[in-house]
């Protein structure tokens, strides 16, 4: 999974979200009437506890059966994708090229792309994170690209 900072990064440059069973969030702003969660709690969309209700005015993160804590919903705006290695992957699309795993220690992952300004590689200890890392890059056009991208 992807940290928070990577994900953080990846909405503010643009990445929307359409929730879809078996998909983490975390919870970034909750109005003042509400408790206030436990940082890093990771919340997973599933068709029995946690569902996405999609209305005019936006969609809801409706928690159904959650006696923890009595949050009833969050907005879409109010919650954090953390998406999966496989979702990244996807939304790499046709600039995806290869993961190829480098033998440590530490073992390293680099995900390769390629833009029109040609082949870039993503390096990072996670795959997801170096997936991410390339996501972000390819968004923002190269404005944004990661200290740790090998050249």
């Amino acid at each position: 999974m992807i940290s928070t900072e990577l994900a953080r990064a990846l909405q503010v440059a643009g990445l929307r979200w359409a929730p879809v069973s078996g998909d983490a969030f975390c919870i970034e702003r909750l109005s003042q009437s509400q408790d206030v969660l436990e940082a890093n709690e990771i919340f997973v969309v599933s068709d029995m506890t946690i569902e996405a209700h999609a209305y005019a005015t936006g969609t809801v993160l409706g928690m159904n059966g959650t006696t923890e804590w009595a949050l009833d919903s969050v907005a879409l705006e109010e919650s954090l994708w953390l998406p999966r290695e496989d979702q990244l992957r996807d939304l790499l699309a046709g600039t995806f090229r290869a993961l190829r795993r480098q033998s440590g220690p530490p073992a390293l992952f680099t995900v390769e792309i390629h833009r029109s300004d040609g082949s870039r590689h993503y390096t990072d200890p996670d795959p997801a994170q170096a997936y991410g890392k390339a996501l972000l890059a390819l968004i923002t056009g190269g404005t944004t690209e990661p200290a740790t991208e090998a050249s």
